[in-house]
């Protein structure tokens, strides 16, 4: 696992617990933080938690008072969730319920596909797997998701790491 840095560390320390008790639905992970505790060398200046819409309502409830009313999400064109931004000591969390992605097809839900767990200090924090974050950051279609997409990539050519 690459470098988690204090604020990653003290965010993900904050959610992670909340996420076990209050998501009945699979959660995970997706994004730069993702990439980064898999091992991708990727800078993290967000927490992107990937939520059922119920779950999400959910969550808008139990952090309303560190809720950003005012953020918007970018390339909103491009994805639709149930979303939300939350100001957590360390760093924002984006909680996207049910997300999808827009193309020519319509919009589609995201599919994590397989799901894999990094460990951060004793908790485990699920993700999806090295092949399956590729997969997700090149649907995306942005530079930023590109990048990481490349940074994960040669974590998956990388004769010690092998296949997840």
């Amino acid at each position: 696992m690459s470098h988690v840095s204090p604020a990653l560390y003290r965010t993900l320390a904050q959610i992670v617990p909340d996420l076990y008790v209050h998501c009945v639905d699979p959660w995970c992970l997706i994004g730069s933080a993702a990439a980064l505790l898999v091992g991708a060398d990727v800078g993290v200046s967000d927490v992107d938690v990937l939520v059922s819409r119920d779950d999400a309502e959910r969550l808008m409830t139990l952090w309303a008072s560190l809720r950003d009313k005012y953020h918007q999400p970018a390339d909103a064109d491009r994805f639709r969730s149930h979303f939300a931004r939350f100001r957590f000591p360390g760093m924002p969390v984006d909680i996207m319920g049910g997300l999808e992605l827009g193309g020519v097809s319509g919009w589609q839900p995201v599919s994590v596909g397989r799901l894999t767990l990094a460990g951060v200090d004793g908790q485990a924090v699920p993700v999806p797997t090295v092949a399956d974050q590729i997969r997700i950051l090149e649907s995306f279609g942005r530079d930023k998701d590109r990048q990481r997409a490349i940074a994960l990539r040669s974590l998956a050519s990388s004769p010690l790491r092998g296949e997840d």
